[in-house]
């Protein structure tokens, strides 16, 4: 199965509601690895490799977020270039 990877942003209130620690749990249940980090412009960056059928899923989930978060767009960027993450965790600024 070919691995892709992919870089989200996602805008709006998506800081302070548990955005990051929501998208680590789903992108874990789907096997996927990568991380999740806050922006200083108020967006969180999703950076995640795996099978390209979960990473729409992990889409998906970023289009409308925790219970908690806003979501106003995303925008998302399919690659070929794999970094071979480890797991997938939250990072910060």
């Amino acid at each position: 199965m070919k691995i892709k990877h992919v870089k989200i942003q996602v805008y709006g209130r998506v800081q302070g509601v548990f955005f990051r620690d929501t998208t680590r749990r789903v992108a874990k249940k789907l096997n996927l690895t990568g991380y999740a980090k806050n922006m200083s412009d108020r967006s969180v960056l999703i950076e995640a490799e795996g099978p390209l059928d979960k990473l729409n899923e992990l889409i998906e989930f970023s289009k409308i977020g925790p219970r908690w978060a806003q979501v106003d767009r995303i925008d998302y960027e399919f690659s070929d270039e794999i970094k071979n993450y480890s797991n997938f965790k939250i990072t910060f600024y």
